[in-house]
């Protein structure tokens, strides 16, 4: 018997169709997220990591770093399927964060394939992702677009 190989979830570059929408799973935002975010980055704003002071500024309370948000944004897109193991580079990153997202905010990506084009020579084609990033309220906090190398 031989051993199991692995083998990737994710659609290849021609397996890609303009127009086709996915929407990932969701994620609730923790504190523990920002708290390790911020060590990882060195953002320590007073905005994202000191309640007392957040309780005073615009939001009232703390908000999640966009940055942290654009990558639990991706790796949903990842959980998907979508990409897991066929990705080969994430190329692009256009965004706009529009709303702020606090501790206990659950979001999930709804993303739409709006272009792709081959590079036989790299092994595969760019694949143009727009993407939002949507709270439990249904309002989009993030969007912009996400350009990936997908294996041919």
């Amino acid at each position: 018997m031989s051993e199991p190989i692995y083998q990737p979830r994710g659609l290849h570059f021609e397996e890609f169709e303009i127009g086709r929408v996915l929407v990932t799973a969701a994620r609730t935002i923790t504190e523990s997220d920002i708290v390790t975010f911020a060590g990882l980055s060195g953002d320590f704003n007073q905005i994202h990591t000191d309640a007392e002071f957040a309780a005073q500024d615009t939001f009232g309370q703390r908000v999640a770093h966009g940055l942290l948000v654009q990558s639990i944004a991706t790796g949903l897109a990842v959980q998907s399927g979508i990409i897991e193991g066929t990705v080969l580079a994430f190329r692009e990153l256009s965004a706009k964060f529009s709303l702020p997202i606090f501790i206990g905010d659950t979001v999930h990506v709804k993303i739409e394939i709006k272009d792709k084009k081959a590079f036989p020579r790299l092994g595969g084609g760019n694949v143009m992702m727009k993407y939002s990033v949507i709270n439990q309220h249904g309002q989009a906090v993030q969007r912009g677009n996400w350009v990936m190398l997908v294996k041919s």
